[in-house]
């Protein structure tokens, strides 16, 4: 485990003119060049996909943030632990969008501790109130690597195999005071397959190196708030299933939301089931989501039953997860010289302005790089293919 893989440092590499990168078109002006590196920037979340690999539909994350005394520095405005709120909450909402019938859990570490901000549900909003009371945090201490994974590792471990387990590790600290030998753990996360990411705010940590290598994680450190923003993103679509996961049938019930009314005789306020775990939330209730098989009841989905163990989820649910299992194909990237039909886009309708456009290779409909990025972001399939299917 100790012995790590040679890699170049950015210093022991050759020395690269990064300033010959910017050059002048004939009036001097630098505008191209800069149109240029912003188009590859967005094309590059399309072409690090992972194509046609299998993705994981039901995701366990647990995301660890650091609020130890580093926290309070000011690289990052207003200071780093706002900041890492702030681009958490955007995570949040963009981590149940595209991943609906998955959960989510917080965990804070602070003076040598670790403890739980939410615990692992599928709903946006209780994190997000969460995130927002955390900004008043006091910042003490040092953050505990071990006592973050082991408390993120009490319920990961439960989880069935068909899910993935993943931990992502928000870490300002260069240093981690650890009651025990965090490689033991290490060893236990690789048992239980978890796999464990790090975002680091100020450097390159060898122990946070050895843990997400060790686990099959990735490890990168934050240049500034917008590299921040774009490693977070990383972490919204789900990792690559793996070949030793479970596959096998998933029972799932789809329970309607039944609202009662004062005015009916039979109708009988009652508890959910899922407030049994915390004493906030709603008390006494008139409607809510009532499981198919053994009638629990419970105010949001998706859930797995406490009673029964099945898993509770929304038919919209589902169908929005689907296409992690069927990516869709890359679309081809040509010059827009070599298109002579009428030059407008099959999505936007909008004319065709930039140097290149990009072919469905099923149906031959040709889209521009805007449209290409928001088909393969957000909407997973091309239009044209649905509004003719015989060209499929």
């Amino acid at each position: 485990m100790d012995e790590e893989p040679e890699r170049t440092k950015r210093w022991e590499g050759g020395y690269e003119r990064t300033w010959e990168v910017l050059k002048e078109d004939e009036s001097g002006s630098l505008k191209a060049t800069v149109e240029e590196i912003l188009f590859q920037s967005k094309r590059k979340r399309v072409t690090e996909s992972h194509g046609q690999v299998r993705l994981g539909m039901m995701r366990h994350l647990h995301v660890v943030i650091d609020c130890s005394r580093t926290m309070d520095d000011h690289d990052l405005k207003p200071n780093r632990l706002t900041a890492s709120l702030k681009l958490m909450e955007t995570f949040v909402e963009d981590y149940f969008d595209q991943n609906p019938i998955s959960q989510l859990g917080l965990i804070t570490t602070k003076n040598k501790r670790a403890e739980k901000l939410t615990d692992l549900a599928g709903n946006p909003k209780k994190h997000v109130i969460a995130l927002k009371k955390a900004v008043d945090t006091l910042c003490i201490g040092e953050p505990s690597l071990y006592n973050s994974l082991n408390l993120a590792i009490q319920s990961l471990k439960h989880m069935p195999g068909h899910t993935s387990r993943e931990i992502l590790v928000i870490l300002s600290s260069l240093t981690t005071c650890d009651p025990a030998n965090i490689c033991e753990l290490i060893k236990t996360l690789q048992s239980l397959k978890v796999r464990v990411s790090v975002i680091g705010l100020s450097a390159e940590v060898r122990v946070c190196t050895v843990l997400t290598r060790e686990t099959g994680g990735s490890y990168h450190v934050i240049l500034d708030e917008s590299h921040f923003k774009e490693l977070l993103m990383l972490h919204v679509k789900p990792p690559p299933a793996s070949s030793s996961s479970e596959c096998s049938l998933i029972r799932m019930g789809f329970p309607q939301h039944t609202i009662a009314y004062l005015s009916d005789q039979d109708a009988k306020p009652s508890f959910s089931m899922a407030h049994l775990d915390s004493s906030s939330g709603a008390g006494l209730s008139l409607g809510g989501y009532f499981c198919p098989q053994c009638h629990a009841k419970y105010t949001e989905l998706p859930v797995e039953c406490k009673v029964c163990g099945l898993t509770l989820v929304s038919a919209p649910h589902l169908a929005r997860s689907f296409h992690h299992l069927f990516p869709l194909q890359a679309f081809t990237e040509s010059p827009a010289e070599e298109l002579h039909e009428d030059r407008f886009c099959q999505a936007c309708q909008g004319q065709l302005k930039d140097k290149s456009i990009f072919t469905c290779p099923i149906c031959g409909s040709v889209f521009c790089s805007e449209c290409d990025l928001f088909i393969h972001d957000l909407l997973h399939c091309c239009p044209c293919c649905i509004h003719n299917p015989s060209n499929t």
